[in-house]
């Protein structure tokens, strides 16, 4: 083999050699974007889930507020139920990193709060959350609903 065929011969092998470097690059990069876009669509579908699970834990709280100091009647025990599936229910969504937006005595975030109604309250500094009228939660970084709130306002 001559001199300048071997040349040749080494500047495929070379061509060769970065070709397939290229191609595992873009390859690694093809697989870190789709695993990349499945999370974001898993987190996604999780976010539309909780939210329309919202109303129902909304209901849940409602119900589990009402009294059962008499726990021997047949309303106590029903509400007992209804505190385990809750329970169950509020401990799945920790789970998936659901976290309560803490409203209640802090300062309004109209990123966090919805303010539907306004109170005056001396003994509490202005735009204080004075009364929580219905949860907020977020989803990680994901804002799945915002706090509606009532805010003091001097």
């Amino acid at each position: 083999m001559t001199k300048k065929k071997c040349e040749e011969e080494l500047n495929k092998i070379k061509e060769l050699e970065d070709k397939l470097l290229r191609i595992q690059a873009e390859t690694q990069n093809y697989i870190r974007r789709t695993e990349e876009e499945k999370r974001k669509i898993i987190k996604s579908a999780n976010a539309d889930l909780i939210e329309q699970l919202l109303p129902t834990i909304d209901n849940f709280e409602r119900a589990i507020k009402m009294d059962d100091t008499n726990l021997d009647d047949e309303l106590s025990k029903f509400l007992e139920g209804f505190k385990l599936i809750y329970s169950s229910m509020i401990s799945i969504l920790k789970e998936m990193n659901l976290k309560e937006i803490e409203a209640l005595d802090k300062e309004f975030d109209p990123r966090y709060h919805n303010a539907v109604l306004t109170n005056c309250d001396p003994n509490k500094a202005d735009n204080i959350v004075l009364e929580v009228l219905q949860k907020g939660y977020m989803l990680e970084d994901k804002l799945i609903r915002p706090a509606m709130v009532s805010v003091n306002k001097l």
